[in-house]
């Protein structure tokens, strides 16, 4: 089973719209309205991305009037940062670098975790020699949520009874609206974890309601041996295209 990748729903390269280092920052206002983005990459030679001038990059400007007197102490790092934003005039002076990116074969799992943990609204995408390929947003990583519940039952069903050899007798899944229902038996406790674990994995899956029961609780008798065992088969899963 593959995972979609940041490739299958960033805004591909001729569909970008960038700066370059001179570009000015009324030219920058008008790119960012016209094209109704919130960021622009800053490209330099060869497709190299030298930063990101965002709105709130240009937002700084905006509050200059309204800036008190003169402080009678050092400037932090940070304040000194604004200043120079607000005397700005260029992409190159306005930018942030280096910017938060992101591979185009990483797992959309991995965009949306680094948009999440940077509060940023969107990142530029890398290929494999480092030159710009795309743009992903977080409105692109949520169209993997608009796979059919078909699409994703045949994966719940792939998964576990290709990839992880879960005998398909006695349980079903049921996929409604990207909720995964899991009923029936199967063998083991440990069968039960690993298969809800995996399922939750698959792209699109909203959540998992996991009402399997087991014959026998392998897990009570022997946990560290199933634990193990349990890390063993997902580890696998990701080496086949889980992240």
């Amino acid at each position: 089973m593959k995972h979609r990748t940041v490739e299958s729903v960033m805004t591909p390269l001729d569909d970008v719209v960038c700066a370059h280092p001179h570009t000015s920052y009324k030219e920058i206002v008008r790119l960012l309205t016209e094209h109704r983005v919130s960021a622009l990459p800053v490209l330099g030679d060869a497709g190299r991305i030298l930063g990101v001038v965002s709105e709130g990059d240009l937002l700084v400007k905006e509050g200059q009037s309204h800036q008190g007197p003169p402080l009678r102490r050092p400037l932090t790092s940070g304040e000194a940062a604004k200043r120079r934003r607000v005397a700005a005039q260029t992409a190159a002076e306005l930018m942030t670098a280096p910017s938060i990116t992101i591979q185009h074969d990483e797992h959309v799992a991995a965009a949306a975790r680094r948009l999440e943990r940077h509060q940023v609204k969107s990142m530029p995408v890398l290929d494999a020699a480092g030159h710009l390929a795309g743009i992903v947003s977080r409105g692109d990583l949520l169209r993997v949520f608009l796979r059919s519940d078909e699409e994703i039952l045949a994966d719940v069903n792939t998964l576990l009874v290709h990839d992880f050899w879960l005998s398909p007798e006695g349980w079903t899944a049921t996929v409604d609206e990207g909720v995964v229902v899991l009923s029936g038996e199967m063998d083991a406790r440990s069968s039960t974890r690993i298969a809800e674990a995996g399922i939750r994995r698959i792209d699109g899956v909203v959540s998992v309601t996991n009402a399997l029961r087991y014959a026998v609780d392998d897990e009570a008798a022997i946990p560290a041996r199933d634990r193990l065992a349990e890390a063993v088969l997902l580890a696998g899963y990701r080496r086949n295209g889980g992240r």
